[in-house]
């Protein structure tokens, strides 16, 4: 790619929900880092709750517009992908209707708008895809396999049919996810090119005092495995190892914090069913639960931990991890996916089976040597500034979205 010079552009990015999450800690940090590369930007969405949301979006660094709030979320519970699809058509159409043509248009997440935008020829459209829809939904009955026939050849159409002027994906995990998932991006010659989502290191301060605290962030959603840190938390009470014995573990706590929407059954639920599992554990009375904290409170949660526990498998990236590897925190995680992109073994933490000794095994071993974790802390936040910081993130952006303005091919 060539240098972008003194290339600005007008850019809309369509998000279907701009909340709190991975999903959207990306494309906050996308507008952010665009805009400080002089483009004017502007995010388009369904929802956006500003007492629940990054405070980036309110401190007018870029526009935010919302249409289709009224629209619902799901029918009596079901139904959640066609109405996502009809609410992020809505914000396709009132853009295109209300606004001025834009130089490149992100489309993050929801390819079914692509063909709609594409109506007009002269538009150039970026596709950023964290993993294909289809393999994260449930097709686990006859009416759901039914029902998602028709959802998931929209998706693979829109995706891979070569109407998006470029697709980026999260990780390399993705990209082969991709590739054996849409077979016939391989046919119309399309490789999707890896952008790797980033921290800003300058979020991130030194450590406070370290507690013999293990955190876990991450939404309330049963993908997300939450239950292995609770179940590892309370096997490694039980570790016959003497350095673990005694009051050394008397002061251990696990916290689990994350994305919390009330409006969404699963969160709900799924909060529920973990607290019942830390009551039959008999740890109830060490873990605490934090539900949607604001971003000072995370950072908070991150500087005072002893490590980071990280348990979604197969996860298709994974931003925690590289929040609190930017933290000097360690990171235990399941070794697949992302997290084997992201995280050394050994280095700047620990790759495991995603089974609960694994796990508390390798959360022995940093309670047995604070010092090992003290020191993989300052290697961690040293591979972040080196490979996942937002500066290094928002070079490869602006570099690909002015490339497309002007008619390069990948």
């Amino acid at each position: 790619m060539e240098k972008s010079g003194s290339s600005k552009l007008n850019v809309a990015i369509i998000h279907p929900d701009l909340g709190i999450g991975g999903a959207e800690r990306l494309i906050v940090d996308a507008a952010v880092e665009l805009a400080a590369h002089g483009h004017k930007v502007h995010v388009f969405t369904s929802h956006h709750d500003k007492t629940r949301c990054f405070e980036e979006t309110l401190s007018g660094i870029f526009s935010v517009t919302v249409y289709g709030s009224f629209l619902p979320r799901h029918i009596f519970y079901h139904l959640h992908a066609v109405c996502a699809y009809i609410r992020c058509i809505f914000v396709a159409v009132c853009m295109m209707l209300f606004w001025r043509s834009f130089d490149v248009i992100l489309v993050d997440q929801v390819s079914v708008v692509i063909p709609l935008l594409k109506l007009k020829k002269s538009t150039k459209v970026v596709f950023y895809s964290h993993f294909p829809d289809l393999l994260l939904a449930q097709h686990t009955t006859l009416p759901r396999r039914i029902y998602r026939i028709p959802i998931d050849l929209i998706e693979e159409k829109t995706t891979a049919v070569g109407i998006a002027d470029l697709i980026l994906v999260n990780s390399k995990f993705t990209a082969s996810t991709f590739a054996r998932t849409f077979k016939r991006l391989n046919a119309f010659g399309i490789r999707p090119a890896v952008l790797y989502p980033a921290v800003n290191l300058d979020q991130f301060k030194e450590p406070n005092a370290i507690k013999l605290n293990f955190l876990s962030i991450n939404r309330f959603e049963r993908k997300k495995n939450i239950e292995l840190a609770i179940s590892a938390f309370a096997m490694l009470q039980n570790l016959a190892c003497d350095e673990l014995q005694g009051a050394i573990l008397d002061g251990a706590s696990l916290t689990i914090a994350g994305g919390y929407d009330k409006r969404l059954r699963e969160n709900v639920d799924y909060l529920e069913e973990l607290k019942d599992l830390a009551q039959r554990e008999g740890i109830s009375d060490r873990v605490n639960f934090i539900t949607s904290c604001s971003t000072s409170e995370r950072n908070a949660l991150l500087s005072e931990c002893l490590c980071v526990l990280y348990t979604p498998k197969d996860e298709h990236f994974g931003i925690v991890p590289l929040e609190a590897m930017a933290s000097c925190k360690p990171v235990i995680a399941c070794n697949s996916g992302g997290p084997v992109e992201t995280i050394k073994n050994g280095v700047t933490g620990f790759l495991c089976d995603p089974s609960p000794r694994d796990f508390s095994l390798a959360m022995a071993k940093l309670i047995q040597k604070p010092e090992m974790a003290e020191g993989m802390g300052r290697e961690a936040r040293l591979h972040i500034a080196q490979s996942f910081s937002t500066k290094t993130f928002g070079n490869h952006l602006d570099q690909y979205l002015v490339d497309v303005a002007r008619g390069k091919k990948e």
